[in-house]
This record gives C-alpha cells, sequence and structure tokens, in this order.
C-alpha cells in the first residue's frame, strides 16, 4: 500500500522508516492531490502552526513553516472530502485539530513535562476505555513526547481518547464519523524497551484494519 507523508523530505526520514517497516511504500510529498492519491495520508510531527491559521496573535509558536501548514491543511480537506484514512503524528493531530476549527496552547504551562530535552520525554498517560487505543495497549501506557504546543478546544467531531493525567493534555483522537486518528505522541520513534508500547501496532491497525474494523461506529472511540 501507498502510505503518503506530507512533509519535507529532509524532516521525515523517521517516518519513512516506520512505513517501510511495515512493507507499505511511502510517497513523501508536498502535493496534496498526490499525497490524496494513495490509499493512506500521515500528517507528520514538526514545528508550530502559524497561530493565524487558528485565529489568534504568535504567543510563544516557534519553528513555523506557514507554506507547509497551508499544504498539510489542503491535504487534511481532501481527506475529509474523499474520506481518506489519516493518521495525525505529533503536528500533525494538531494540524486534524486546527483544520477541523480548533485551537491550540501555544506554549502549554507544563510544557516542561512534554518537550524535547536531549531527547524524547516520557510521561504516563490514560486511555479511555474501549476505545481503539486502548484495544491497542490498555489502559495506561508509557509515552514518548517533543511538544510544547497541544489541542486546547477540538475540532468539530473530534474525540479524545487518552489523556496525560499529570496536566490533562489530549495525548490522542478519532473522529466521531470520518477516518481520522491522531496521536500527540511518536510511535514512530518509541523505545519500547523503556516504555513497554510498541509503536509498529498503531500504523499496522492504521493501514491493515482502520477503518474497516469498527465502520467508524462509536466502538471505535
Amino acid at each position: 500500500m501507498k502510505i503518503a507523508i506530507v512533509g519535507r523530505k529532509q524532516d521525515t526520514e523517521n517516518y519513512v522508516r516506520y512505513v517501510q517497516a511495515q512493507g507499505h511504500q511511502p510517497v513523501v510529498t508536498l502535493d496534496p492531490e498526490e499525497a490524496a492519491s494513495c490509499g493512506r495520508l500521515i500528517l507528520p510531527g514538526g514545528g508550530d502552526i502559524t497561530p493565524a491559521l487558528f485565529g489568534e496573535r504568535d504567543r510563544g509558536s516557534r519553528k513555523i513553516d506557514t507554506e507547509l501548514d497551508l499544504l498539510q491543511l489542503q491535504a487534511l480537506e481532501l481527506c475529509v472530502n474523499r474520506r481518506i484514512p489519516l493518521l495525525g503524528i505529533c503536528k500533525g493531530i494538531q494540524i486534524i485539530n486546527v483544520g477541523l476549527g480548533g485551537t491550540l496552547y501555544q506554549d502549554l504551562p507544563t510544557a516542561d513535562l512534554h518537550r524535547y530535552k536531549d531527547a524524547d520525554q516520557y510521561h504516563e498517560t490514560v486511555t479511555v476505555k474501549g476505545s481503539w487505543l486502548y484495544r491497542l495497549y490498555g489502559s495506561r501506557q508509557t509515552v514518548n513526547s517533543a511538544h510544547h504546543q497541544a489541542v486546547r478546544s477540538l475540532g468539530k467531531g473530534l474525540i479524545p481518547v487518552q489523556f496525560c493525567p499529570q496536566d490533562g493534555c489530549i495525548e490522542a483522537v478519532v473522529h466521531e464519523t470520518l477516518p481520522i486518528l491522531g496521536v500527540q505522541w511518536h510511535p514512530e520513534r518509541i523505545d519500547e524497551s523503556r516504555s513497554g508500547v510498541c509503536g509498529a501496532r498503531i500504523l499496522s491497525f492504521f493501514s491493515d484494519r482502520f477503518p474497516t474494523a469498527a465502520s467508524f461506529s462509536l466502538s471505535l472511540l
């Protein structure tokens, strides 16, 4: 299966390896139409989103790439209109949220729990019982993170399914009717020996069983 990765080639090497390890063909592209021609689409991690895109002035955002933001939002729109399965990772979950009308914390008060410090941070999470993520990992997981921004008000149709218990940060979502998943952490590079979490399970579910596993029913929540 071709899986599009909407990003710049120099910034997506981890995602390419992640997709290849599952036996799929990664297509790194900045062309939303090329991305939408693939069977699945990943919005990868990266810098911060231009605050004007969710109606705010800059209050702590950095490493902004407005051109990339707009291309990723266009790809999201195509996925929504054509019901193409989409997985957002780190910045990707934030693009999904903004594209569906939500907002972000530009600089979390608790960013030290999540931000990159020489390496990914690892922290505990709790997962909603019965959700797609609960089925993969159970009720509690140690995850890795490298972000200082996060989902604030949820975009239309998004349901949170995982949280950081220390500050309530939303760590994963699913859309109630569309084939859209998002995680705030990094399954493409998580250290299983440290966390006990196999990141490959998310891509396997996304590529092989989602969305047919539940036909967008509430059982995915």
